[in-house]
């Protein structure tokens, strides 16, 4: 037999190896030996080379078995006789899936029938060597032929390819005449030009896959808008490879456009079982985003199924966090919404054979080669009133569930659809004691709410045969899956167990600690929310996993605040300095640009006294070679004040430690600019300053090969210091909690929370980029 479909195969044209690799596709090889045996009751056992081209590209292309008779059909009697009519054809059919076939709009689509004339093609090339002539006899033979083809082939669209690469030939040579040798010297290889945009996106990923600090690329918008991606239009969904087409398909898309317009439409859908974290972030752009580049719209739903874990504050912080990175939901909705909706179509799902009541427990199911069940067969009859018994409550957690009958593409069979939970949810209460899974409540959810896109992480692409198929089994209208990398950061964790469990073991305070990467703790920090976006941005829309630096998204974070975090001093390890000369009797008001790169947006005053305050480790006795700051013998001048002060005594506690430095004062010289000038404060307001560090000592935290004794094991002991008695000036009197600030040559800093009105409490967001040797 395989003697015979190898002659078979050989004798349409294919090669002896391209036909025995054939035979090892079976798909393939059946599709081509049932094309080929149409063929030969036509055209006889002898089929020639081109057709049998024609014959193997359908065999290989169509994805749909049902129509391959249809199309040899077309190929045996000639009417299709290039490949561009055949990919026009294939294109047809992959956009008309459903019987029967209007044959004239598919013919007309094809070409079928057209003959363009040798004076047609003549006439076409003609007008296109008239546009390109100056440039063709000033390049001659360096010129792009293939420019000239493809001209003649958009306005000749079913002209024979070598019958123009003919004629294009001929006209050429009787301009240009014979090649010289000149026209036969290589032409020098020119980068390929590529646009701005798609440049800096490529350097963006490249840098971002090599752990570098991404450089500037597309906004996300512009990402999102379709640069990057290849998403189906609104109703086209059945266009998206792997999308099943059914009977209903196109009427239930005809009512899906009729609902929504063509609106793009999509949702974020977290469980309120914890808070979102930098992972959360890409998705809540990725979804709104992709919705408001396209002028869609985006619902935030709660995927409430689970009321064991599911607390208010979750719920108000999802929303919280959603509104804080800048976008608005069209319709705040709960998976509960529809629970109604939901058990009705659970019961039809059974009546139609596809699901059954199961009472196998949750061990003996987990994994992907779990036992059959034994009650996989059971009647349809027998299901719907043990199903029924479940909702009244009639069998115990753990007893009975409803499986869906079904093998998905990781090979898990038969995903439970309900399962027995006698804990009343916080917005039914106490109707339900049985609640729907995620992989059946997720797509019927997005099918009642007419999504067009469902965006969703990788690890969900092994749900996505069961996604289209549970829409179909209870013929609703079917949106497409689409998946993305997720995105992960380096020396942290974002599980909501492990946080937990870093919350239990006081690691942290809290999930808004802002050692985590937690977006509420990110916001504690003073992270703004348009660095966080445009770090997704930067990262890209890839469907890639992506696992970033923390230097990354930091850089991100100084770019949005070196242009909106105006500039205070503060000290945080103080050192009293007194100036024994102070030239005035009053304080000298000193006034400070808010963003010295930038005086028009304005300035501050902050008072300058006989008593100052500078940070202790501006200040040696015996300074090492290379120290610019201050040192006995070795002025420096005071940020904004224009003074340089001089030190001239010393005074130091019994333990020998330096408690105040007494200086003098003179007017800065331009002509004698001092080594360094220094930051300080004078009367200032007391702070508390806290300053983090990762949290993690390993990149990868969770790594056992990396930290085998666990996370937990793996805490950096210096990841917070707090100093208590830190000097602000009074320019940030007032400043109110998420208030944002770079104090001079220190860093950015965040007003958090926890101050009151008697002492401010600032959390360091940032350093400054910066040479360490300035500091």
């Amino acid at each position: 037999m395989a003697t015979d479909s190898l002659s078979l195969f050989t004798g349409l044209g294919l090669s002896e190896h391209k036909a025995r690799e054939t035979l090892k596709n079976e798909a393939l090889s059946a599709q081509l030996q049932a094309a080929a045996a149409q063929a030969q009751q036509v055209l006889g056992p002898s089929i020639d080379k081109s057709t049998g081209t024609l014959l193997y590209n359908v065999a290989s292309r169509l994805k749909d078995p049902r129509r391959l008779s249809f199309l040899v059909g077309y190929v045996t009697s000639k009417k299709i006789l290039t490949d561009l009519q055949l990919s026009a054809a294939l294109e047809y059919l992959r956009s008309h899936p459903l019987d029967p076939i209007n044959t004239t709009d598919f013919e007309q689509e094809c070409g079928v029938g057209v003959t363009v004339t040798p004076e047609q093609i003549e006439e076409a090339v003609e007008a296109v060597i008239a546009q390109h002539r100056e440039q063709l006899l000033k390049e001659r033979y360096h010129f792009s032929m293939g420019l000239l083809m493809g001209e003649a082939r958009t306005a000749l669209k079913w002209a024979d390819g070598k019958t123009i690469k003919n004629e294009v030939d001929m006209q050429v040579l009787h301009l240009l005449g014979p090649k010289t040798e000149a026209d036969l010297e290589k032409k020098p290889k020119v980068a390929a030009k590529t646009r701005p945009e798609e440049k800096d996106l490529k350097a963006s990923r490249t840098a971002a896959s090599n752990g570098e600090e991404p450089a500037a690329s597309l906004s996300l918008m512009e990402q999102l808008r379709g640069e990057a991606l290849r998403f189906h239009k609104p109703g086209e969904n059945y266009k998206t490879p792997g999308y099943v087409v059914t009977p209903n398909t196109m009427p239930l898309l005809q009512q899906h456009m009729e609902i929504t317009g063509g609106q793009v439409r999509t949702r974020f859908p977290p469980e309120p079982n914890g808070i979102l974290h930098i992972g959360h972030a890409k998705a809540i752009n990725f979804n709104f985003g992709y919705a408001k580049a396209n002028n869609g719209v985006c619902f935030l739903r709660y995927d409430d199924t689970n009321p064991e874990k599911e607390e208010e504050k979750y719920f108000t912080g999802i929303r919280d966090m959603v509104e804080w990175l800048g976008y608005k939901p069209y319709k705040v909705t709960h998976a509960s919404d529809y629970f109604d909706q939901l058990y009705a179509w659970a019961v039809e799902l059974i009546q139609r054979g596809h699901a059954y009541v199961c009472h196998q427990h949750v061990e003996e199911i987990k994994g992907h080669n779990p036992t059959p069940s034994p009650w996989r067969d059971r009647p349809v009859e027998e299901s719907l009133l043990l199903f029924e018994g479940m909702k009244k409550g009639k069998f115990a957690e753990g007893e009975a569930t409803l499986r869906m009958r079904l093998v998905m593409e990781d090979g898990k069979m038969d995903p439970v659809a309900y399962r027995i939970k006698y804990t009343p949810h916080h917005r039914t209460g106490d109707k339900w004691c049985i609640y729907p899974t995620y992989d059946y409540t997720h797509c019927l959810c997005d099918s009642i709410e007419h999504i067009t896109h469902s965006l969703c992480t990788k690890e969900f692409q092994a749900r996505r045969s069961s996604y289209f198929w549970l829409c179909n089994a209870l013929d609703v209208y079917c949106p497409v899956q689409w998946e993305y990398g997720r995105l992960n950061l380096h020396y942290t964790v974002v599980s909501k167990r492990k946080i937990i469990q870093l919350v239990e073991a006081g690691a942290v305070r809290d999930w808004d600690d802002p050692r985590l990467f937690t977006l509420t703790a990110l916001r504690r920090r003073g992270f703004p929310p348009e660095a966080i976006n445009n770090f997704c941005a930067r990262v890209g829309v890839t469907v890639a996993q992506t696992t970033m630096e923390p230097h990354l998204l930091e850089a991100c974070v100084r770019e949005v605040l070196n242009d909106g975090a105006p500039r205070a001093m503060a000290v945080l390890k103080p050192l009293r300095v007194t100036i024994t000369n102070f030239p005035s009797s009053k304080a000298i008001d000193v006034i400070v640009p808010n963003f010295p790169a930038d005086e028009t947006k304005g300035f501050h005053r902050v008072p300058f006294l006989p008593t100052i305050y500078i940070e202790h480790t501006d200040f040696k006795e015996e300074p090492e070679k290379g120290y610019k700051r201050l040192a006995p013998g070795q002025p420096v001048g005071l940020r904004h004040a224009g003074y340089v002060i001089d030190v001239q005594n010393i005074i130091k506690n019994a333990s020998g430690q330096v408690t105040e430095l007494e200086v003098t004062c003179s007017k800065s010289d331009a002509s004698e600019k001092p080594k360094a000038f220094i930051h300080w404060v004078s009367e200032p307001l007391q702070c508390e300053v806290r300053i983090y560090e990762r949290l993690f000592r390993h990149k990868n935290p969770e790594d056992p090969s990396e930290v085998p004794g666990g996370f937990l094991s793996d805490l950096n002991s210096d990841s917070l210091s707090v100093t208590e008695d830190g000097l602000v000036d009074c320019s940030v009197s007032g400043a109110k909690p998420f208030d944002k600030f770079q104090f001079e040559r220190l860093g950015y800093f965040s007003v958090d929370p926890d101050s009151t009105e008697r002492k401010l409490v600032f959390n360091r967001t940032v350093t400054l980029k910066e040479d360490p040797g300035k500091m």
